[in-house]
């Protein structure tokens, strides 16, 4: 037979959309060509897979052969093309079987001497083939990873030679099995930060009901200590959420560790940091810093030292949740839901309300450094906490405060309310169910009509301090918002003011 089809895919996004590679022989002058809207790591193919075939002992046709991937308008980039080129080109030749082509997806990129590399999204590739009911030949380096997926089959091998014997009926290969020695997640624990009892209340607040929070004081009082810990509050992740963190982790350029599968991303890019790099982008587009932090924890630290322009792309994912990256010949929709955590100076040198050290900065240098942080993303952002100077006595003191065990049996017990009472976390009430949800008394409404008209909140912020007054009323097992979880609300918005 001098035609082989067989079945790939091409990733797209979070999504892996199918390739039907053909492989053709044709009398005539002896030629490769690949077509289908293929990158350079795709064609490059050619040689990789000619020398494999050699090496391993296979006879590479003297004869015109057409690779084609199909769909064409689909852009194919990544390696692992390489194992379906090679397996069709043995089909079409006559020195493999052609009769269960069609239920096998191949996914692997060859060596020379025919073993088989790992590949990116293993993930996304396994759930796509268990959808449409074939099973998949995958790189033995990337086969755990894929076996994650529940229900998907997933067939491991290390070199080519075991995928033709497979196919040939000789020796079959080893199903791959997800691992089962996962480790618990291991956070910093909150009880290495010593004092700042309000600013452990705010990261407690904001744990418990999903909130963005700007952490502000001065050098080396704990801001990053707090942010680091953020995570070791928050739930354990669903399945279903630790998959779609993996799948993610899986697309970046370092692959996925399983190690990690099941622990709440954190991720904290350096101030330097591009807007591609933070949101996402490239020909082909990768998910950036906000996508690997989904379900996790986004770090800012030195806030204003960002690039005002790659701050304000964080406003759109900050609302939706997802970010939509469009290029010339690509579109892609990365899923976003992170939790904004940033710190900042409260001036250029660092000082300013310090207890012991003066303040160098002109108040010109003090509105130009907080300028440099735009209105719009400070409206996006729930709760503003002070971080002071700690004081000798409390910083030489023995002993350990409240851990962070403690600490995550309250946030749990408020976000339980909160998906029994509206089905998701306070962060994302809307329209109507605020409104239901957010009763308060005539004294909380008296405060609130106060604090609008002399603070001039935007309809956002004034929604912001709802959600928050809501999430303390939480906390403290309160069916209503009381006139106390507004007050505490509205502290932690007049620090964005």
């Amino acid at each position: 037979m001098s035609l082989a089809v067989l079945y790939s895919r091409a990733l797209d996004g979070l999504s892996a959309q199918s390739v039907t590679v053909e492989v053709h022989l044709a009398n005539g002058l002896p030629a490769f060509n690949l077509v289908g809207l293929a990158d350079t790591e795709v064609r490059e193919s050619r040689e990789r897979v000619r020398a494999a075939l050699q090496v391993v002992g296979f006879e590479f046709p003297n004869r015109r052969i057409t690779v084609n991937l199909a769909p064409a308008d689909l852009p194919k980039g990544a390696g692992h093309y390489d194992l379906a080129i090679a397996v069709g080109i043995l089909a079409a030749s006559g020195q493999l079987p052609c009769e269960h082509l069609a239920d096998y997806e191949f996914a692997g990129e060859l060596g020379l001497t025919g073993q088989l590399r790992s590949v990116r999204g293993g993930l996304a590739l396994a759930m796509a083939a268990r959808d449409a009911q074939r099973t998949l030949i995958i790189s033995a380096s990337s086969s755990n990873e894929a076996a994650l997926i529940q229900n998907a089959t997933i067939l491991s091998a290390a070199h080519l030679l075991e995928v033709c014997h497979h196919l040939s009926g000789t020796q079959s290969l080893v199903t791959a099995l997800a691992p089962t020695d996962r480790e618990s997640p291991i956070y910093p624990d909150l009880a290495d930060v010593k004092g700042q009892s309000a600013a452990r209340r705010g990261l407690e607040v904001a744990a418990a009901g999903n909130h963005s929070l700007l952490l502000i004081g001065p050098p080396g009082t704990g801001k990053s200590m707090l942010a680091q810990r953020l995570p070791g509050l928050l739930p354990p992740l669903l399945e279903c959420e630790a998959l779609e963190a993996a799948a993610i982790q899986s697309l970046g350029q370092n692959g996925l560790d399983l190690r990690s599968v099941g622990q709440r991303p954190f991720r904290s890019p350096h101030h330097t940091a591009s807007s591609v790099a933070l949101v996402g982008g490239g020909s082909i587009p990768q998910p950036g810093e906000i996508s690997l932090a989904h379900h996790g924890v986004l770090f800012l630290d030195e806030l204003p030292e960002f690039d005002r322009k790659v701050l304000e792309v964080l406003r759109e994912p900050l609302e939706s949740g997802k970010i939509h990256i469009s290029r010339a010949a690509r579109q892609a929709e990365f899923p976003a839901r992170f939790q904004l955590v940033a710190a900042m100076n409260p001036c250029p040198c660092g000082y300013l309300g310090h207890l012991k050290k003066a303040c160098r900065c002109t108040p010109e240098q003090v509105l130009r450094y907080r300028g440099r942080i735009s209105g719009p993303l400070l409206d996006r952002i729930d709760m503003v906490v002070e971080v002071p100077a700690i004081p000798d006595t409390v910083l030489l003191a023995k002993g350990q405060s409240e851990g962070s065990l403690l600490v995550r049996e309250r946030v749990c017990a408020a976000r339980a309310r909160q998906l029994a009472r509206q089905g998701h976390n306070n962060s994302t009430l809307l329209g109507a169910a605020m409104e239901t949800h957010c009763q308060t008394d005539a004294a909380g409404l008296a405060m609130l009509q106060n604090a609008i008209q002399k603070l001039a909140w935007s309809a956002r912020a004034y929604h912001r301090v709802l959600r928050v007054a809501r999430t303390i009323a939480d906390l403290a097992d309160s069916e209503t918002i009381l006139t106390p979880h507004l007050a505490e609300a509205i502290q932690y918005r007049r620090g964005i003011e």
